[in-house]
């Protein structure tokens, strides 16, 4: 996939080539679930296609994931949302190609 997935937007980003997964079937963070904590918003590596719980969230599962793993590319699977967020440049760096 790589980084024709994505509509660039005002910000480089040298991380697009690492896209691999672009949606997910999964509406939930498994994490969470395990804690029986809620959460407010999930987002989706798009390295990996793990699915965690945004910082809004109380235990930030997606921001951990970027910790752990490196993978530096997220996006927002919020109905409606098509975002991209690079946790290595701190910056959307566009929208997800429909």
């Amino acid at each position: 996939m790589g980084s024709s997935a994505v509509t660039p937007g005002a910000s480089p980003c040298s991380h697009l080539d690492q896209i691999a997964v672009t949606g997910t079937r999964t509406n939930v963070c498994e994490e969470c679930v395990q804690l029986g904590d809620p959460w407010v918003h999930l987002r989706l590596c798009l390295v990996c296609g793990h699915v965690g719980c945004c910082d809004a969230s109380k235990n930030r599962h997606a921001t951990r994931h970027y910790r752990q793993t490196a993978h530096p590319l997220i996006r927002s699977i919020e109905p409606g949302e098509r975002w991209v967020w690079c946790y290595a440049d701190e910056t959307i760096v566009g929208v997800l190609a429909k």
